[in-house]
């Protein structure tokens, strides 16, 4: 992994319980399509509204090739709109991290 990409979501409080269904999904279907999924962080204390997702790549053309499988993916497709219908997430950042070697 030489490249992590964090995925800040900002979600509505009140469909924390459908924002885990969304991100359970992505357990099963990231790894599918070829990322490396270190994992979705919901809220827990203090702030209620901001969920987080990391997940490596051996580079950025990884990633897009990533991208493009999971457009292409009919359980990703579900899950998006599944998403958009809720209307659970209100913002997300994409950033792009490596990690810094000892």
């Amino acid at each position: 992994m030489n490249v992590v990409c964090h995925i800040r979501y900002e979600i509505d409080p009140f469909q924390r319980d459908a924002f885990e269904a969304y991100a359970r999904n992505w357990l099963a279907i990231i790894p599918a399509c070829g990322g490396a999924l270190i994992g979705y962080f919901l809220p827990h204390e203090g702030t209620n509204d901001v969920a987080h997702a990391l997940i490596g790549f051996d580079s950025l053309a990884a990633y897009e090739a990533y991208r493009a499988r999971l457009k292409a993916d009919p359980q990703g497709h579900t899950n998006f709109e599944f998403a958009q219908s809720k209307r659970l997430i209100l913002r997300e950042e994409r950033t792009f991290l490596t990690q810094v070697a000892p």
